[in-house]
């Protein structure tokens, strides 16, 4: 096999429930409180999964983390039974479903030693983010372990935050060709913090022994962070020569359009107008938070959750851009709406890797047939709902312990992540 680019999507755990912890993320604030449908978001995602192989791509998973998190509690000086509310709620997060936020990715064909470099994030900016990363390094650890083609690192220290690949893009004109790497970073958001910090992507790069020569550091607006754009990758996104962008996702748009230009002569800037779509109606929308793909005919299609579908402006807009001479000609909505109302869409949903498959642990990479079986896991084991009271429920704690055990068993990874 060859390189190619591998979407690695993070299954929605057992314990997702809607605590309102993440600052400047309007959805996950707007539904804090209300009741989540554990069983469906993880089938949702799974729906997403198979339609990406149904479109000819690879398709590879991240387990969800064990919850609640009694290491954490424990250096906090507490368990489960006896932490405060929303130390409680921050220990039993589901947010490493959001795949996106796992890690930064530089492939072999940008690096100084030929492989593979995929550095943790260690999302120190939100406490019930910050405790995830040493179970996502396990996980890569063993997908990844072929140290002849990928070199895993550890997480930035702290205080410099990371946030992984949600504020990194990369653009090349094929996937196994050298590209140029973007590292999006924010210096202020209003009453929102900025949660990418520019020591932090400065480290990455130069921990994936990148050449400077093609590598940017890109500050993102204000007014993006302030409308609750808390991640690049919701505002803009990036496939090959392709970038597609809203009008105020940057604050120097001139500057960054002319640099990368510059490095990549052959890039194609698809920039929304503010005029077509007001940065609120894009965030609200998560049309920016897509995925961006290749099919195997070379055309692009454009992965994006149904609420951009629901909204007549926006899918018209779409629609024409799909009809015109542009690069993007296919639009496909998936139903993500159980992750979408935390702040997730199809993009946050996903980690891109391009690397030849026949390298990494086949137990993390799924066809139909392994999406049947966990889909039946899922279907017996997940709670159907979770309502904000039941997180100091024990039934809960010992029902959703047991999904995760039984799905990992079931991925035959029990015997190498230990909860």
């Amino acid at each position: 096999m060859t390189a190619r680019e591998i979407n690695f999507d993070g299954l929605v755990g057992p314990s997702h429930n809607y605590a309102g912890l993440s600052l400047g993320n309007l959805a996950s604030s707007r539904n804090a409180g209300a009741v989540s449908y554990p069983r469906a978001a993880a089938l949702q995602g799974i729906e997403k999964m198979r339609s990406n192989l149904r479109l000819g791509l690879t398709q590879g998973l991240f387990l969800p983390q064990w919850r609640p998190d009694g290491a954490w509690l424990a250096a906090l000086g507490t368990d489960v039974g006896n932490a405060e509310a929303h130390i409680r709620a921050a220990a039993m997060s589901a947010s490493s479903m959001w795949a996106a936020n796992a890690a930064t990715v530089s492939p072999a064909a940008d690096t100084a030693d030929g492989r593979t470099h995929l550095t943790v994030a260690n999302l120190v900016t939100m406490p019930h983010r910050s405790h995830e990363w040493p179970q996502t390094l396990a996980q890569l650890r063993i997908a990844f372990s072929d140290q002849s083609a990928f070199a895993v690192h550890g997480p930035i220290p702290a205080p410099f935050g990371d946030e992984g690949a949600a504020n990194h893009m990369r653009l090349c004109n094929s996937h196994g060709e050298a590209g140029v790497e973007i590292f999006v970073y924010g210096q202020s958001g209003g009453p929102f913090p900025a949660r990418q910090h520019v020591e932090a992507s400065k480290a990455v790069a130069r921990l994936h022994q990148l050449d400077p020569e093609r590598t940017l550091f890109v500050m993102q607006s204000e007014e993006a962070i302030a409308a609750g754009a808390f991640h690049n990758d919701v505002v803009a996104v990036a496939n090959e020569r392709v970038l597609f962008t809203h009008e105020q996702a940057f604050a120097d748009k001139g500057r960054f359009y002319a640099d990368l230009r510059a490095k990549l002569p052959s890039v194609e800037i698809v920039e929304v107008p503010a005029s077509a779509i007001s940065l609120s109606d894009a965030i609200r929308s998560y049309i920016f938070n897509a995925q961006l793909v290749t099919l195997p005919d070379g055309t692009m299609a454009l992965i994006l959750p149904t609420e951009a579908r629901d909204m007549p402006a926006i899918w018209s807009w779409l629609k024409q851009m799909v009809a015109g001479n542009g690069p993007i000609r296919k639009l496909v909505p998936v139903d993500v709406r159980q992750s979408m109302a935390n702040g997730g869409g199809p993009a946050c949903l996903r980690l891109r890797v391009v690397a030849d498959p026949a390298n990494i642990d086949p137990r993390f990479l799924v066809d139909e047939a392994t999406l049947d079986g966990i889909a039946d896991i899922v279907r017996d084991y997940w709670p159907e709902t979770i309502a904000p009271d039941d997180l100091a429920d024990t039934r809960l704690i010992a029902r959703i312990e047991q999904s995760w055990l039984t799905l990992v068993d079931h991925l035959q990874l029990s015997g190498d992540l230990i909860p």
